[in-house]
């Protein structure tokens, strides 16, 4: 009894220290709480600021992970799955956490109910959070795009409705996206006073430029057919289908080595930026070394004899 009256003072106390904190200091306490997660923590729960309080929230995504695939949804329908700086964070945590696990082959995103993102969450972007703020959101969103990049396995955007502005963006970056037929996709920024600069980056990368302007200077949205034929959308299908799509494209992924593909992922992504023959030196180099790689052996061995490879899944050298 006087064991649980000491832990209930105790968590009083604290609740007073933060309550006490100045502004920027409960904010610091946010920031640190999410740095911790990001480093490899899985998301539990998170501490958001107001201008008056530390609040303690519930994590804004589901994920669960079988047979190698990794699920991440969003699932705050309330807000339209909106980029908070809470849910880019949780994001985050979610696709860096473990990633280097061999076991681990693909991540999916969805988005729960009719709409995958609407993008930022504009009650974050006014101008009486400050530009403290500001840059912490556009910063964390920075770095979920680039996490998904830099993730070792490919990552896959399952989408079932409106993907816009950062939605969109989110979209755009992920290395495999598919859709229902009836789903939109759309940087509509300029109509509320702010342009899609940051989703223009992803878009830009994903679609032909004149494509990509029409949809920054106006926010007409494109259709999923439209998406498709742009090159934003890998695949489009029915409600009825989209699952079985989806998992033809994971046992695709599942069936090859995961070091062969972490290694193409990569150098895809290394030489967008690179002039042609930059581009082919460092190819020449890079396939040069994946032929060294013991289950590049076995791989062209198995073909040979006919048979299926038994992959080891690591960078071991045959030589």
């Amino acid at each position: 009894m006087f064991g649980i009256q000491r832990r209930i003072t105790a968590q009083k106390n604290l609740v007073m220290k933060v309550y006490a904190m100045s502004n920027p200091t409960r904010t610091s306490l946010a920031v640190c709480k999410h740095v911790s997660r990001i480093r490899g923590t899985p998301p539990k729960r998170n501490y958001t600021h107001t201008h008056s309080s530390c609040i303690l929230t519930e994590p804004l995504t589901k994920t669960s992970q079988l047979g190698g695939v990794r699920k991440i949804v969003m699932s705050s329908q309330k807000t339209r799955n909106a980029l908070s700086l809470q849910m880019m964070e949780d994001l985050i945590s979610n696709i860096t956490f473990n990633q280097d696990d061999p076991a681990l082959r693909c991540i999916v995103l969805y988005g729960e109910g009719k709409v995958f993102s609407a993008g930022h969450n504009l009650k974050e972007l006014t101008s009486k959070d400050g530009i403290d703020y500001h840059n912490q959101v556009f910063s964390a969103c920075t770095r979920l795009m680039l996490g998904i990049i830099q993730c070792p396995v490919p990552v896959i955007a399952v989408v079932q409705g409106l993907a816009a502005a950062a939605g969109c963006q989110l979209v755009a970056t992920c290395d495999i996206a598919i859709c229902t037929d009836n789903s939109t996709f759309s940087t509509p920024g300029a109509n509320f006073g702010i342009f899609c600069s940051t989703p223009g980056i992803a878009v830009c990368r994903a679609v032909p430029r004149k494509v990509a302007a029409q949809m920054l200077f106006t926010g007409i949205p494109l259709t999923a057919h439209e998406a498709l034929q742009a090159g934003l959308i890998s695949k489009v299908t029915t409600q009825e289908d989209i699952d079985e799509e989806l998992q033809k494209i994971v046992d695709a992924i599942r069936n090859k080595s995961r070091s062969v593909l972490e290694l193409g992922k990569k150098f895809l992504y290394e030489q967008l930026e690179m002039d042609i023959r930059t581009a082919y030196r460092h190819g020449q180099e890079v396939m040069v070394n994946n032929l060294t790689l013991i289950d590049c052996q076995e791989g062209i061995r198995s073909f040979i004899e006919k048979r299926k490879p038994i992959w080891t899944h690591g960078f071991e050298k045959c030589h």
